[in-house]
C-alpha cells in the first residue's frame, strides 16, 4: 500500500510516458460520466519574484503550464473531484492526470492499478533524486584548500 500524500501524486505518476496515462484514464472512466469543472488548459506560468529594494514584481521567466478540474460520476450515484496542474504543455496530460487523481482519492473501479503506477512513479522519483543528490556531491568544491594555496605560497 502507498503512503504517499496527495500532493505528491502528480509528480509519482509524470514519472511515466503520458501516452500510459492518457490510456489508463481512458480505460478508467469506460462507464463513467466525466464533467469538466474547468476545461483543461495549456499555456505558460510567469515565475515572479519581489525586488528587494522597491518591492516590486520582478518576472524571471516562462515555463510551461497545464490544468485540469474534472467530477466524475459513477452509475450508482457516487462522485468524486479530481484536480491536476503539470509543468507540460500538455492539456490531454493533465485532464488524464486529473482523472486518475479522483479515481484513487475516492477508491473507484480501478484505483488499485492507479496507485500501482504512483508507486513506481515514486520509486523512479527517488531513485532519480538519488542520481542526481550523487551527481551534485560530486561536483562539490572545497574552496578552503585555495585558500591554504595561497597562504603556503606567502610564506615560501
Amino acid at each position: 500500500m502507498m503512503n504517499l500524500e496527495r500532493k505528491d501524486w502528480i509528480r509519482a505518476l509524470t514519472a511515466h510516458p503520458a501516452t500510459v496515462l492518457n490510456a489508463l484514464a481512458d480505460e478508467l472512466t469506460v462507464g463513467c460520466d466525466v464533467k469538466l469543472k474547468s476545461l483543461p488548459q495549456a499555456g505558460l506560468g510567469l515565475l515572479t519574484l519581489t525586488d528587494g529594494a522597491f518591492h516590486e514584481p520582478y518576472y524571471l521567466g516562462e515555463f510551461p503550464l497545464s490544468m485540469c478540474s474534472i467530477e466524475l460520476s459513477l452509475s450508482d450515484g457516487r462522485q468524486a473531484a479530481g484536480g491536476a496542474q503539470v509543468m507540460a504543455d500538455d492539456a490531454e496530460l493533465a485532464r488524464s492526470l486529473a482523472i486518475l487523481d479522483a479515481v484513487l482519492a475516492a477508491r473507484f473501479p480501478g484505483w488499485e492499478q492507479v496507485s500501482v503506477h504512483i508507486e513506481s512513479g515514486a520509486k523512479r522519483r527517488t531513485d532519480e533524486d538519488r542520481r542526481r543528490r550523487a551527481m551534485l556531491a560530486a561536483t562539490r568544491v572545497d574552496f578552503a584548500m585555495l585558500n591554504n594555496a595561497e597562504v603556503d605560497e606567502d610564506e615560501c
